[in-house]
């Protein structure tokens, strides 16, 4: 059989079916039919319908039929009995699939609203929650639909095992469905795939304002980066960022300081901008810089350059929180403006991150909506249709095409998410002069679950900085430090370091390096779901980092069944980070004690026969960054490990009760000790890099 179904070719020819589509995805299967304990056969037409398949039972009876109904990009496998017919039974499809080269398995129907989880994945890791595959070079997604979908990464090819069973009318049928531009049509108009050649993992570094808010000068910059270079840069962090350095920006509001003439605040940057960006080099960090570039409070720049501005009917400037004098964007002149001051500073004065503020944010203080507004349109001096987008344009244009662009606050649904590499996703960690609180932490959480979906996709997402200093209980520093670094977002610190205990360092340090990250879940969030479980799938294994978060006061259980999270049936030892215990073994249901506005993060491991990794205190994914490999030869476990020069990080394992433990083979300095199933290895590198380790057992 060889038809044409909507825009899908359908080839059969007993047991293989062949589909294509023109947009590049396929699926080559066999297709099986099975009553209880008997299989029928799934064969070419027995009558003069040839463009249905017939089922066959033992005795080559044709019992029933499968017809292909398409319509544009959606097929379906009807599967039904002969008229007067009646029998239970499973059509079944097994094979693989493809839709382009940066393809992964995904959900795309969310789930009941009381859903608890949320799902995220580093590296091909698979989940039975899936039921998509989405390409993010193309922007294609394919998703299937039956009783049952199970979805399985491979190379460049999924496998794909569909069921639809014929004892339910309503399921009766296999669906197939392309979905052209997924993210473009639905949430992202100017959709185009992060660029990592520019910027290959979410950037890293410090900025002072949620700390020192605007007092924080060359000085103090300089001071904070001497503590980073000795104890965050071993670990991964990048960049150096000042905020709030140009002329009167000692004092908020934003809309006085002095945006758009490039002059430094005298005596908090008296060596100018310049010499701090190589100053900033020399301490082995990449310069950054903040601008707000729409508008200025500088009265005698806009008397300099007044038809440049924005002006009310009335005839008095435009004002907003970017300025009380408002640039026209309509303007050429004020676009070669844009354009050349960001050339200048990265150009001439050497800075490499752009962290450009103002732009969407959530009201008509900030540009994007400014921009939209009927009397702001009125004001333009030439006809200008997308004024925001001439000013994004031309950012990326001064900054050059391998700077690194956070659009503060950027919008998926704006023209930022093309050219901008990260986006700041809601609102500050602090309030001016004030430390960080309690509801400053579940606005970063809940800005973290709506924008998920298209982090590492569309760009990169910034929580704001994280904060760990002591004006946080610990277990708060815990849950916004797990809010932050479990879904591998932008991680910049924004402690006065010198003043962090070591515990309170310890927890930067395992958010360092950026774990790779993506959402398996590709649609916004908008409940506060409790668990956040992250797939973690490497060439030597997979396991699950899973947070338990308490947003409530008291303390109480949150729990999660094994099924809701995607995992197979099974037993599964569990670990719990932060606390450091051992859960033991989970069959059903995974229940932790979570103290009020707390989190719990628990590892899960498929339990094995033999020795296995179960835990590292080196990073929150608990071996998603420092875990290179790990194999089991029969007799000792062969790991690889990232190691810190001068650091002791702790790693755990699972030893079963008919293996010893009989020691360990590595350069490192090592210290072992076993209590029960668990066996716990101390190891110090002399120097960073990778190093191996090899612990014998006998059996």
């Amino acid at each position: 059989m060889n038809i044409q179904r909507g825009s899908w070719s359908v080839q059969f020819s007993a047991p293989s079916l062949v589909l294509r589509h023109p947009a590049g995805a396929s699926l080559e299967a066999q297709l099986s039919f099975a009553r209880g304990e008997e299989t029928w056969s799934v064969v070419e037409s027995r009558d003069a319908i040839p463009e249905r398949l017939a089922l066959l039972d033992a005795q080559s009876n044709v019992q029933g039929y499968l017809s292909f109904v398409g319509q544009g990009d959606r097929l379906e496998i009807l599967v039904h009995h002969r008229t007067a017919q009646f029998y239970p039974g499973t059509l079944r499809c097994q094979g693989t699939a493809a839709v382009g080269t940066t393809t992964f398995a995904c959900r795309l129907d969310a789930p009941a609203a009381d859903s608890k989880v949320v799902q995220l994945a580093s590296g091909p890791a698979d989940s039975a929650l899936n039921d998509s595959l989405f390409d993010i070079a193309t922007d294609t997604a394919l998703r299937f639909a039956g009783s049952r979908v199970v979805l399985g990464s491979g190379d460049g090819q999924f496998a794909v095992d569909l069921i639809a069973r014929i004892e339910d009318a309503a399921r009766s049928a296999l669906v197939v469905e392309l979905l052209p531009d997924y993210y473009r049509s639905r949430y992202v108009p100017y959709y185009a795939p992060i660029d990592k050649s520019r910027c290959p993992s979410p950037p890293t570094g410090w900025m002072s304002w949620n700390t020192y808010f605007d007092q924080a000068g060359a000085e103090e910059n300089l001071a904070e980066a001497r503590v980073g270079a000795e104890h965050l840069k071993p670990f991964g962090m990048e960049i150096w960022s000042m905020e709030s350095w140009q002329g009167n920006s000692s004092k908020l509001p934003v809309a006085h300081f002095h945006n758009l003439d490039l002059s430094a605040h005298a005596t908090q940057f008296p060596k100018g901008m310049k010499q701090l960006a190589e100053d900033i080099r020399a301490l082995g960090f990449r310069p950054g810089i903040w601008t707000a570039p729409f508008g200025t409070g500088d009265r005698e720049f806009y008397e300099a350059h007044k038809s440049w501005f924005l002006h009310q009917a009335n005839g008095e400037p435009f004002a907003n929180w970017s300025g009380r004098y408002l640039l026209d964007p309509s303007q050429p002149e004020v676009q070669a403006h844009m354009r050349e001051m960001h050339r200048i500073m990265r150009e001439e004065w050497g800075y490499e991150f752009f962290k450009i503020d103002g732009m969407s944010g959530r009201s008509h203080g900030y540009s994007a909506h400014f921009f939209e507004r009927d009397e702001v349109k009125a004001a333009f001096r030439d006809e200008c249709p997308n004024p925001f987008e001439l000013c994004v344009r031309a950012f990326r244009e001064g900054i050059g095409p391998d700077s690194i662009f956070l659009a503060c606050q950027g919008h998926y649904t704006g023209p930022e998410a093309e050219v901008a590499d990260a986006s700041r996703i809601g609102g500050d960690i602090v309030s001016p002069n004030q430390t960080s609180k309690w509801h400053n932490l579940m606005s970063q959480a809940r800005a973290t679950l709506n924008q998920l979906f298209v982090h590492n996709i569309v760009f990169y997402m910034d929580p704001d900085t994280l904060l760990v200093g002591d004006y946080h209980a610990t277990e708060q520093a815990r849950l916004t430090t797990t809010i932050v670094a479990l879904p591998g977002q932008l991680m910049f610190a924004g402690d006065k370091l010198a003043e962090l205990t070591p515990d309170r360092m310890r927890l930067l340090q395992q958010s360092l390096p950026v774990c790779d990250v993506r959402p398996l879940d590709l649609f916004p969030i908008f409940a506060m779901r409790p668990v956040w479980d992250l797939k973690i799938r490497r060439s030597f294994g997979q396991w699950d980092v899973v947070a338990l978060f308490n947003w409530d006061e008291e303390a109480h259980p949150v729990e999660t069944s094994l099924a809701d999270l995607g995992l197979e049936a099974g037993t599964y030892t569990a670990w719990e980070f932060w606390t450091a215990t051992d859960l033991g073994d989970v069959a059903d249901t995974l229940s932790v004690e979570v103290p009020g506005h707390g989190v719990r993060l628990v590892a899960l491991h498929r339990s094995a026969d033999h020795p296995q990794f179960l835990s590292t205190d080196r990073h929150v994914t608990q071996g998603g960054t420092c875990l290179a490999d790990c194999q089991w030869n029969g007799s000792a476990l062969e790991l690889d490990l990232a190691v810190v020069g001068g650091y002791t990080f702790t790693y755990r394992f699972r030893v079963p009760a008919d293996y010893r433990f009989v020691g360990a083979d590595t350069s490192l300095q090592v210290k072992a000790t076993e209590n029960g199933r668990l066996l716990t290895v101390q190891a110090t590198a002399a120097s960073s890099g990778n190093e191996k380790l090899t612990l014998r057992f006998s059996h």
